[in-house]
């Protein structure tokens, strides 16, 4: 079995406090792989695991077979959107030709071969008529694809994205959905974090719930049920429709 991520008992701590408790989990190469849970249940801690971001206190990261930070370059990461300054002035093509800088030393600029590919990678996702517009004049949707763009210069084989759907319409969303399933096919692996609980049930391998220990992994199919969820999100009640489309309703006081 070939796997992009290989985490086992792993653990990691601010401070005192204990975010990611003996994590064990595993995704395969080439697959889509989602993690979800409740506010501070650890997603985002787990995945800058992966990139060396957080230092663990016990336990063990491998990307493709290798220490993360020798895998570096074979990984890409789209963080949350309000850890990017949108006001910062810089095109979509500026933005995507940052993914070449890991193939480059760090005084050389930019040639027409990278240029090229990030022309390449921005008709891939569909934005390159928006190639020298401002990045912070688009919408939330066009923003993730230019930030895919950027993972596709990169030649990354792994892709990493906290949170892409955070703010975005349904549409938009099942937009992103098949542009990540387009990316499978193109032989990425693909690693999110999410609310979107539907996306998941209709387009990714796996699911991962996750509230500082692993409460449920496998197929969605297999394991999003109603038994489940609420185990994961606690004071939250999931709702599953007819078509397996699952809602998340707050409970009230006295409830």
């Amino acid at each position: 079995m070939s796997y992009a991520v290989d985490v086992q008992d792993l653990s990691v701590a601010y401070e005192s406090q204990v975010v990611l408790d003996r994590i064990t989990w595993q995704v395969e190469s080439g697959s889509m792989a989602a993690v979800i849970g409740p506010n501070g249940g650890g997603k985002s801690t787990l995945l800058k695991s992966l990139l060396s971001l957080v230092p663990p206190i016990s336990g063990s990261v491998q990307i493709f077979g290798q220490d993360p930070k020798t895998a570096r370059t074979q990984v890409a990461y789209l963080p949350q959107r309000e850890e990017v300054d949108w006001s910062f002035p810089i095109s979509c093509l500026e933005v995507v030709l940052q993914g070449r800088l890991v193939h480059r030393k760090w005084w050389q600029h930019p040639n027409r071969q990278d240029r090229d590919l990030a022309m390449e990678s921005l008709r891939t996702v569909g934005m390159d008529r928006f190639a020298v517009r401002p990045i912070g004049s688009l919408s939330g949707g066009q923003i993730q694809r230019v930030f895919i763009a950027r993972a596709l210069a990169q030649a990354a084989k792994l892709i990493i994205l906290d949170e892409p759907g955070a703010g975005l319409d349904a549409s938009a969303q099942h937009q992103l959905l098949d542009l990540f399933l387009e990316l499978q096919k193109l032989g990425h692996t693909i690693v999110i974090s999410t609310h979107d609980l539907n996306c998941l049930a209709a387009g990714f391998d796996t699911v991962l719930g996750l509230d500082r220990q692993v409460v449920l992994f496998g197929a969605p199919s297999e394991v999003l049920d109603g038994e489940r969820l609420t185990k994961l999100f606690a004071k939250h009640f999931p709702v599953i429709g007819p078509e397996g489309e699952v809602s998340m309703h707050g409970l009230g006081v006295g409830d």
